[in-house]
């Protein structure tokens, strides 16, 4: 399979050869007509000079004098071109070459020629009726007397094909000396270019490929700006890295954790089980043993039971469609009711220190709940007997803030950190669920961090307080016209 670099590089390069081509035949094409027309022009004026300067000479002598012949002479040495002039019949009197006998004296230029200096100048490519072997460049000017203007002869400038192309080749050789050069350089721009550009892509492939064999710690370096496409394609890939990460090692503690919790109650059933069946425990301690079993096969139970409902909760706490703007007050005020029984029978004083007024806050109304379900009943749980439950609401910095504190053993500052890890429970007595698995607080982190809220513990002195924030409904209203 070609390298997406040997593509890019290849077709970047033809796009380049073409647009070069075109250029240098384009700029070919017309320096090729501007050096032509401009030797032209030169000629044009040197036979204009010497006409005018045989117009002069004329007046006290003839146009055959070899002062004439000199003058011609000279302006050919310089010009490179060949000069002749004629009289007012068309024979040649004087020309430039320097012999002593030049091979053009007496040859005529034929008329036709002359009848067209009549109207205009002559200017053509032309033998002039064999005066010249082969084709020359030709042109021609009267010279008339500057007293009364009769034509005194004409005088011819010409100038081999060659001559005029020599100027054109040496800008033709420079040219695509030019052209070399920067072709060479653009060629070498695009091939640094296409590498760099190819070099991430090549890294994400390399990257996806070790996804595949389940090694998510590689990353692609980051050598572009995050703002242009390739810099925002590197970072979220990175980022769609880091999660996967993330979520590999989720995935390892997760079986890691549920086969250390699954472990110990299957365990515990299978021997007791076993011991029944097989006569090792005696008949009379058989109900001690199912009583263990069930109580085993109960928090197996419990374990499915939160398992599936910390997935449930994570899916739709997230899901924006389900938030509503509901009164959090009589929510928690609900929520208590379901405790009464509970706090009575440890004889809690439950105090709800919530504000006279509705307190709307936006947020998933089922979720929330079974936030301050699972607060309550830790608290509830760890309180010692007699006393008290605060439980708090109140507004401050444009949030809504929930304060569940309880009277009892705190948790231990080692454990604190841990305290909404998936399946930790402390060593010592203190935890979320003394029979439990783990999952409650757990579930109360993700609940609260999909709303993008936080959640906060606090535990010292005999007192442990759970805090966590939501959003106010008159917030989310605002935003939403402002959107």
């Amino acid at each position: 399979m070609k390298s997406i670099y040997i593509k890019n590089f290849a077709t970047t390069m033809l796009l380049l050869a073409f647009s070069f081509l075109m250029l240098a035949i384009s700029l070919i094409g017309i320096g090729r007509t501007y050096l032509i027309e401009d030797y032209r022009r030169g000629m044009m004026i040197t036979a204009s000079e010497v006409a005018h300067t045989a117009s002069a000479i004329s007046r006290g002598s003839s146009l055959s004098d070899w002062a004439m012949s000199m003058v011609i002479s000279s302006i050919s040495g310089s010009t490179g071109n060949h000069i002749f002039i004629t009289d007012e019949e068309g024979t040649i009197v004087t020309c430039s070459d320097k012999r002593p006998y030049c091979e053009h004296i007496g040859k005529t230029v034929p008329d036709d020629a002359l009848r067209k200096m009549e109207l205009e100048n002559f200017d053509q490519l032309t033998t002039l009726d064999g005066i010249y072997t082969d084709k020359r460049y030709v042109v021609g000017r009267q010279i008339t007397a500057e007293t009364d203007g009769d034509i005194l002869g004409y005088c011819f400038v010409s100038s081999q094909i060659s001559n005029m192309l020599g100027t054109w080749t040496n800008y033709l050789t420079w040219s695509i000396i030019a052209f070399s050069i920067v072709s060479l350089l653009a060629m070498m721009m695009v091939m640094f270019y296409s590498k760099r550009m190819a070099r991430p892509l090549d890294e994400i492939a390399s990257a996806s490929r070790k996804f595949a064999r389940g090694d998510f710690s590689v990353r692609v370096r980051q050598t572009h700006d995050t703002t242009d496409e390739m810099g925002a394609l590197i970072d979220s890939f990175n980022k769609m890295a880091d999660s996967l990460e993330q979520a590999e090692k989720r995935r390892s503690e997760f079986i890691a954790n549920i086969s250390h919790e699954l472990r110990t109650p299957m365990t515990t059933i299978s021997g007791f089980a076993d011991g029944i069946l097989d006569g090792t425990i005696p008949p009379e301690d058989e109900r001690k043993y199912l009583i263990s079993i069930r109580d085993e096969t109960r928090r197996l139970s419990r374990l499915v039971r939160d398992m599936l409902d910390v997935s449930r909760m994570r899916t739709t706490a997230s899901d924006p469609s389900r938030r509503t703007a509901f009164d959090l007050t009589e929510l928690i005020l609900q929520t208590l009711l379901s405790f009464e029984s509970r706090a009575t029978k440890k004889n809690l004083d439950v105090d709800p220190q919530l504000p006279d007024s509705h307190l709307m806050v936006y947020a998933d109304k089922d979720a929330i709940t079974q936030v301050i379900y699972n607060l309550l009943d830790n608290a509830i749980k760890f309180a010692s007997a007699g006393s008290c439950l605060l439980v708090r609401l109140y507004k401050d910095m444009g949030k809504a803030y929930v304060s569940i504190k309880d009277y009892g053993e705190t948790i231990p500052p080692d454990d604190l950190p841990y305290i909404f890890d998936r399946f930790h429970k402390s060593d010592r007595s203190r935890s979320l669920d003394k029979e439990g698995v783990g999952l409650g607080l757990y579930l109360v982190k993700t609940i609260i961090n999909a709303h993008d809220e936080d959640i906060a513990v606090r535990s010292e002195d005999g007192m442990t307080e759970f805090v966590f924030t939501l959003a106010l409904a008159e917030n989310n209203k605002q935003g939403r016209e402002k959107t």
